[in-house]
């Protein structure tokens, strides 16, 4: 399998770089005017990279969008469908349709890395990890990946990058009613309405999605586990004659899964209200206060368990434009609260941090920095910070280098987990480089970067948590995407090497090859695409010796505009029927994911 995932690695590589060659005539014809336009799906606005408005370029991080129109095209039933083999990141999961599920970014677990719901984080204060499986990929319109440290913007977790998934807002004049209903396999049934619009000065966007199934075995020869999904989103803005803005988010996820060994009731929750102020032509405040909720009442074999975590926070950001630079300055107070049946030493715990960060453009020369102090109640003090440097080669090419560090508390599971826990954990600190270059042009882009993360006292073990002394997690990624000539194509090319310092072992449940092809093809009223993803080998224990074999996926996915407004779409998951698992039971037993399976379904709305 290593050797056929090297020969296809090899021959994806050729074909990503000869890829845009067929194209880079057309596009170094254009005018200068024509190649320097190069904003839109191709060189999109990010915003968590620096928590300003920058273009991909213009951002010195590695990022990836995926825009609404990916996100419609592929309709994914799940997030960690959509996020699987995207550059530098990997996925695992006990099985599919809301089985427990983790993201790793740059080799850094689920612990390691943020989750942000339209600025809001959402986690869970026991685990560490976000909900992924919780979430339904119809509530959102755009996700961005940011790769790298970003501890000195979002504090704490934030050690191999961050995740934001941001729902509509309402952007045309007049109301956008929006309707789909579908099924499929496994007996599953999704449905999901909406409406968004602009009504003078207020923004608005209301939306509810039902998913049920009754899904497949996790354990061979075991019986079906259902999921169902309930999820609704409020979002509603108005921005005053003066400039000042205000607004309020509410989105909900309550539902039903089935698992082994049990079955659970979850409620994933975000929530938040916001306002900004223009206090000066150049200086703008803005106040968000905010809570997210992950709750489970668990009925298993061995007892019943109730995990309610909460976190609130208040945010105060303030921007500085100066020309072309611009300097952002805040605080942030959070809380984290338990309620549990666990009897825990600890039930809460608080973080407050000061944050400042310059975003200098010298043109061609761009130099951005930043620096946080945090002061939690349970762990001490923590200061992070970052730097990083950019540099304009000519229109198209764009060098940037990375130096930053970041730092993970331990979990309440970590630490006070009864048979699991060790309070006498230390919190991980990382420190991390990187060299990049990215070329932008009217009609493709590629992107590589080169990178390595040094973390000390990572926290490992299945059983009793202990402090790893020292792990480096050496990588490469290399992406590209062309839109031309109605088709739209993006891969991605990642490599890492996830090292437990003291054994020479790679850290646990870590592909270090993946690839990742998608291929779609607009045909007048007709289009049809299809994504290809494949791993390598990973190891479920820390001495190498319990190996799962890689994969690959295809899915096929093809769309028909049949009316104005209306349109049906099917999808094929898991074409070649691929018996694959990304992690094992305690016990042994291997998770396995859905075969082949197909989906139906009919949408009203632009």
């Amino acid at each position: 399998m290593l050797y056929r995932f090297r020969t296809t690695a090899s021959l994806a590589a050729f074909a990503m770089a000869a890829l845009p060659m067929a194209v880079q005539a057309q596009a170094q014809s254009q005018t200068s005017t024509q190649t320097a336009d190069t904003s839109g799906s191709l060189n999109p606005v990010v915003v968590t990279a620096a928590l300003a408005p920058r273009t991909a370029n213009e951002s010195l991080a590695s990022v990836t969008v995926i825009d609404e129109a990916t996100l419609r095209r592929q309709d994914p039933v799940s997030i960690t469908d959509l996020l699987r083999g995207q550059p530098g990141v990997d996925v695992s999961s006990n099985g599919s349709f809301g089985k427990n599920s983790s993201v790793f970014i740059r080799g850094t677990g689920s612990a390691q890395n943020v989750l942000l719901i339209d600025g809001i984080r959402l986690n869970s204060a026991t685990s560490g990890g976000a909900a992924w499986q919780s979430l339904e990929p119809r509530m959102f319109e755009r996700a961005e990946i940011v790769r790298g440290p970003r501890g000195s913007l979002y504090g704490a977790d934030a050690i191999g990058g961050v995740i934001q998934l941001f729902t509509p807002e309402g952007q045309e004049d007049s109301p956008q009613p929006r309707i789909s209903a579908g099924g499929g396999s496994f007996n599953t049934q999704r449905l999901s309405a909406g409406i968004s619009g602009k009504e003078g000065g207020t923004r608005y966007s209301f939306s509810g999605s039902h998913f049920n199934t009754d899904g497949q075995p996790v354990r061979r020869n075991g019986d079906d586990k259902g999921y169902d999904n309930t999820s609704a989103l409020a979002r509603v803005s108005h921005t005053f004659d003066n400039g000042a803005e205000a607004g309020v988010l509410v989105l909900r996820a309550r539902g039903h899964n089935e698992y082994d060994g049990g079955e659970n009731d979850f409620v994933q929750q975000v929530a938040g209200v916001y306002g900004e102020l223009p206090l000066a032509d150049n200086w703008r405040s803005r106040l968000t206060l905010s809570e997210a909720r992950d709750e489970s009442d668990n009925f298993a074999d061995y007892g019943d368990s109730v995990f309610n975590t909460k976190i609130r926070t208040a945010r105060w950001e303030n921007t500085v434009t100066a020309g072309a630079h611009e300097l952002v300055a805040g605080a942030e107070y959070s809380e984290d609260r338990v309620d549990s049946t666990t009897a825990y030493d600890e039930t809460s715990r608080s973080n407050a941090a000061v944050f400042t960060q310059a975003l200098l453009n010298f043109s061609p020369f761009m130099l951005q920095g930043s620096l946080r102090f945090d002061d939690n109640e349970s762990y001490g003090d923590e200061v992070t910070g970052s730097v990083g440097v950019g540099y304009e080669l000519d229109g198209h090419h764009t060098l940037r280098a990375n130096y930053g560090t970041a730092f993970n508390a331990p979990t309440y599971n970590q630490l006070y987990y009864p048979g699991f826990g060790n309070p006498d954990l230390e919190s991980e600190t990382s420190e991390s480089v990187e060299v990049g270059v990215r070329g932008q042009y009217a009609r493709w882009f590629w992107d590589a970067a080169l990178y390595q993360t040094d973390i000390d006292n990572l926290i490992a073990g299945q059983g009793l948590q202990f402090n790893v002394p020292k792990s480096r997690i050496r990588g490469a990624e290399l992406s590209t995407g062309v839109e031309v000539n109605e088709w739209t194509l993006a891969a991605a090319l990642t490599y890492t090497d996830p090292e437990n310092r003291l054994t020479g072992k790679r850290l646990q449940n870590r592909a270090s090859q993946s690839l990742r092809l998608d291929v779609d093809r607009e045909l007048g009223d007709w289009s049809l695409g299809g994504s290809w993803v494949a791993q390598n080998h990973r190891y479920r224990d820390a001495s190498n010796e319990d190996r799962l074999s890689g994969y690959g996926l295809v899915n096929l996915r093809a769309g028909w505009q049949f009316a104005p407004l209306w349109s049906a779409r099917v999808t094929l998951e898991n074409v070649l029927d691929q018996d694959y698992i990304t992690t094992r039971s305690f016990d042994g037993a291997d998770y396995i994911n859905a075969g082949r399976a197909g989906f139906l379904s009919v949408h009203f709305g632009q």
